[in-house]
């Protein structure tokens, strides 16, 4: 699946001045002519100088002929469109019931779901999605000091 260099443009347009927009909200140093708004500005710029060079891009391929969306042979096929959407579905999942259940729960059942939907034999899922999720949490608690949602289980951690 591609999408038309334009339309992909317009969108990192719409980012960049979003990011930009939000950078008005920050406080400036005392005695300085810049702040902590000055990096996010400059890539923002950078981001919109890009996208126009790729809405340039994509307005000539459009008027050549091209399409807006052009779809792969993927597409046409039930279980990898399916594979997809449960790829999309996982990470709703973990953004939603990762603050309420926790990291630990929420990764581990992910990585059984997805580990089963693609073939994996379920001892070897179970055992892989066990050991990776503590050695996740432990390098992002632990060695990282990033503090990873507990969730039901914060009573135990």
């Amino acid at each position: 699946m591609r999408f038309n260099d334009a339309a992909v443009g317009f969108v990192f347009i719409l980012i960049a001045a979003a990011m930009i927009a939000m950078t008005f909200s920050f406080s400036a140093f005392p005695g300085q002519q810049y702040g902590p708004s000055l990096f996010p500005r400059i890539l923002g710029a950078g981001i919109i100088g890009c996208s126009a060079l790729l809405i340039v891009r994509g307005l000539r391929e459009r008027a050549a002929g091209g399409r807006w969306l052009a779809l792969d042979e993927w597409t046409g096929e039930p279980r990898r469109v399916a594979s997809f959407a449960l790829m999309l579905g996982a990470m709703a999942f973990y953004v939603l019931a990762s603050e309420p259940l926790g990291f630990i729960p929420c990764a581990l059942l992910v990585q059984l779901v997805l580990f089963l939907w693609f073939g994996v034999r379920p001892i070897t899922a179970v055992v892989v999605a066990v050991v990776m999720t503590g050695l996740v949490y432990w390098f992002f608690s632990s060695l990282m000091r990033v503090p990873l949602p507990r969730g039901v289980l914060d009573s135990v951690l």
